[in-house]
């Protein structure tokens, strides 16, 4: 069985009973994180992209529990330059690791580092794991080829932004739900900031008259399937 527990803004922890794999822990810093990096403790941390409200504590956590970063190429040599071990990877690529596979999907989004300078190009993020396919949409706008990533891959939970602003917005976010077609679909990036306040109620109940599953996870509260 798998679990997912979420951290907040884009902030997720994944278990399967043997392994930990952290997605974008933005936690310290965090207005509505509770959870702590030093409380934190994973296997395998990803990072969508450079933005710091995603690379967030990569770094020390991952230095505190020698994780292995998994990210795109540019913060793969950033996070090795800050001595952590790092796996590289791009848009379109896959991986194989003991918990399973990770491939990158496009976002349409930015990604620098809080320095301003570039951090290659940002991700959204399929994770399978025990037979069962995540899809964390990272930061990113709507597009079409969401459509290829539900025809190609069955999804059993997507994880997808609803905030606007700087991302989808409710209306856009469940669009992206009719393109992937997945099992269940839980929101996230939303109410962090002012700028990316959104109703998570009205995108569940609007994700279910389009015929889809729709669940609104508390902070801190988990899902297992």
């Amino acid at each position: 069985m798998v679990s997912i527990t979420y951290l907040s803004h884009s902030a997720w922890l994944i278990k399967n009973g043997e392994h930990t794999i952290l997605i974008d822990p933005f936690l310290s810093g965090n207005p509505l994180a509770t959870v702590k990096k030093d409380d934190v403790k994973a296997d395998y941390i990803i990072v969508t992209h450079a933005h710091g409200d995603h690379l967030g504590d990569a770094i020390p956590i991952a230095r505190a529990n020698k994780s292995l970063i998994i990210t795109n190429f540019e913060i793969a040599n950033y996070c090795s330059a800050n001595g952590v071990s790092a796996h590289s990877m791009h848009i379109g690529g896959g991986h194989n690791f003991p918990f399973g596979r990770v491939k990158l999907t496009p976002a349409w989004h930015g990604s620098s580092f809080p320095d301003g300078s570039y951090g290659g190009t940002p991700a959204g993020v399929l994770i399978t794991i025990d037979g069962k396919t995540i899809y964390h949409s990272g930061d990113t706008g709507l597009f079409l080829d969401m459509q290829l990533i539900g025809q190609m891959n069955s999804i059993d939970v997507f994880l997808v932004c609803i905030g606007d602003n700087f991302t989808m917005d409710i209306n856009d976010a469940v669009k992206a739900v009719e393109f992937v077609k997945p099992k269940l679909t839980i929101p996230m990036h939303y109410n962090t900031f002012d700028v990316i306040r959104s109703d998570p109620e009205e995108f569940a109940r609007k994700v279910k008259e389009k015929g889809f599953n729709a669940r609104i996870l508390g902070i801190n509260e988990s899902y297992s399937f």
